[in-house]
């Protein structure tokens, strides 16, 4: 898989930082799902505040995607990510020594996690640069396997809190950020050929392109659910079928698990069978798992399973979305990445706090996850309606051969 070409193509630190970087942020951007049982019981809190405790998190990183993706334009990925990975550190261990005593303070923690969440624009760049065309798919897939950073929170984040206090293990999170920095700050390094900056009336103009928010309200769906889900099932678990928080945590880091590592197979099913296709595909088996989570099981593993699957079906949607993205738009495709990136912060945001609120005011989580199931047939319409005009729009502008869609 690592052939030689590609070892020798390119800068293997830079790509495993890069890696480091955005497991670790992707860590402790949904923290606070993990901590989220410890924290309602500390702090008291409904099921409306639990929701939008973790979506804070998840809408900040969506906007601050974006201020970075302009930032890693004007002064280079790695400088980008110095700073944003200094101001965590500085949040967490800030709000560790002064101590979290009230919801507000949660939620300003949270504005500051989204920062965590931006490294997306960062580390994709940050590896991509240095490879040719040839190797994009492999060093994109190495960078962006750290979104199972978000499992490693599920994973760790509850039996600590229980061992040391959910106010220590925000503390606590300092420490392998601390490792990351140090990695990133030796090891990373900008490629030498940088492209220009993007003018800001790039980002307008591609927003005047209808086919960009296609691609923003497919992801908002793929990367929405993922993320909405990634940091809200440590709660759910524990609410609806009385898991500890600790095996609540583990059940999620399967779900999260299973929607990371699938994401570069639904790539390469893009590649082989066409975006759409495959996209077709997952919105239906995305609605039918949703609406089957809807439903209390018979058991927790009974809904582990039916969680499993959607995760999966979200995370291939991921990858696919990612491969109609540089053949409608390869020269925007920078701009693109980041407006795609921040419509599915806002659908994760959208999914944790919807939630909440449907816990809240019926007792049930069922309408969110029955909306959100909703929003997967509303994309599967909405790709059904423009794909006959994106294959031959798009096919003409490959000098005539239809693109594999």
């Amino acid at each position: 898989m690592l052939s030689r070409s590609f070892l020798k193509s390119g800068h293997t630190p830079t790509l495993l930082s890069a890696f480091l970087y955005f497991d670790l942020s992707f860590m402790v951007w949904v923290i606070l799902g993990p901590l989220g049982v410890a924290i309602s019981k500390s702090l008291q809190l409904d099921p409306g505040q639990k929701g939008l405790m973790v979506a804070i998190p998840v809408l900040s990183g969506a906007i601050l995607r974006l201020v970075a993706g302009v930032m890693v334009d004007h002064i280079g990925p790695k400088k980008t990510g110095l700073i944003g990975q200094v101001i965590v550190m500085a949040g967490l261990g800030l709000a560790w020594f002064m101590g979290i005593n009230s919801y507000n303070q949660v939620l300003m923690l949270g504005v500051v996690l989204g920062v965590a969440g931006a490294s997306f624009a960062v580390a994709l760049p940050l590896a991509s640069r240095w490879y040719p065309p040839e190797h994009q798919g492999l060093a994109l897939g190495i960078a962006g396997a750290g979104n199972s950073g978000t499992a490693l929170a599920a994973l760790f984040a509850p039996g600590l809190a229980q061992t040391f206090g959910w106010s220590n293990v925000i503390g606590l999170a300092v420490l392998p950020l601390a490792v990351a920095f140090v990695v990133y700050l030796i090891f990373a390094k900008d490629a030498p050929n940088r492209p220009p900056p993007k003018q800001m009336s790039e980002y307008l103009g591609v927003l005047r392109t209808a086919d960009a928010w296609w691609l923003m309200l497919l992801y908002g769906v793929t990367f929405g659910g993922f993320v909405g889900l990634s940091s809200s099932l440590t709660i759910y678990f524990n609410s609806e079928y009385g898991l500890s928080a600790v095996t609540a945590g583990f059940f999620t880091a399967a779900c999260v698990f299973a929607g990371s590592f699938i994401r570069p197979v639904g790539g390469a099913l893009a590649d082989r069978f066409g975006g759409v296709r495959t996209l077709t595909v997952v919105y239906m088996l995305a609605a039918v798992g949703l609406t089957l989570a809807s439903f209390e099981a018979a058991n927790p593993y009974v809904a582990l399973g039916v969680l499993m699957f959607s995760m999966m079906a979200l995370g291939a949607g991921n990858g696919a979305v990612f491969q109609l993205a540089p053949q409608r738009f390869g020269k925007e495709i920078g701009v693109v990445t980041g407006l795609v990136g921040m419509t599915g912060g806002i659908g994760g945001f959208y999914l944790a706090a919807s939630l909440g609120w449907a816990k809240q005011a019926t007792g049930s989580y069922q309408p969110g996850l029955l909306a959100f199931a909703g929003l997967a047939l509303l994309a599967l319409a909405c790709l059904t309606g423009v794909k006959a005009r994106w294959r031959q729009t798009w096919g003409a502008q490959a000098a005539g051969a239809e693109i594999r869609l």
